[in-house]
């Protein structure tokens, strides 16, 4: 399956996750280091926001990335309904091709690059988010596998930019989605 074909079923889990966050919850911990729950939601609402245009090559709107998106009324029916968006513009095969831009940079990197860290985006951070509010993620297989291959190549890239952490040892025998989350830096059996 085509990378553009699952963007939608990963913006659909990653909506469905965020909008089974409790409000009681918000300052809970979650699996990156420092964030709380509020802390994560902003930062998955602000990159998903930034994906929409990323997709069109437009330069990116809307509020900064200090904007606590949490604090408004409806959040996380905005978030989905953003995250359906942004699932939607990647789903155009125009959006794969040539050079762009989630910050706005100039020439900014392979498109095909910036899509994968958006599915990253809803599978990591829907992950983090689920076990940080005693969610079941449930992430489709085929969503997984497309994280999956879309990691492997880039996660040496995550860590130089600090995106990730330290590579956590995951058996080749282990789930597809704990291998993911191990290269990405994750611990897949992270508790609160």
């Amino acid at each position: 399956m085509e990378l553009r074909e699952l963007m939608l079923p990963a913006a659909e889990a990653a909506a469905r996750i965020v909008q089974g966050v409790p409000a009681e919850r918000l300052a809970a911990p979650t699996p990156c280091p420092g964030w709380d729950v509020r802390t994560l939601a902003n930062h998955l609402a602000f990159w998903t926001g930034r994906g929409e245009t990323a997709a069109a090559k437009k330069p990116p709107s809307g509020p900064g990335e200090d904007h606590d998106f949490t604090a408004e009324d409806g959040w996380a029916a905005a978030f989905a309904a953003q995250a359906r968006a942004t699932a939607a513009a990647w789903t155009d095969p125009a959006a794969w091709e040539g050079n762009t831009s989630l910050t706005g940079a100039r020439p900014g990197m392979p498109a095909p690059v910036i899509g994968g860290m958006i599915l990253g985006e809803f599978v990591m951070h829907g992950w983090d988010l689920a076990v940080a509010t005693g969610q079941d993620p449930a992430l489709p297989d085929d969503v997984v596998a497309g994280a999956w291959e879309e990691l492997r190549p880039t996660a040496a890239m995550g860590r130089e930019y600090e995106a990730f952490g330290d590579e956590v040892p995951v058996p080749e025998s282990a789930p597809l989605l704990d291998r993911v989350l191990g290269l990405s830096g994750r611990d897949p059996r992270w508790t609160p």
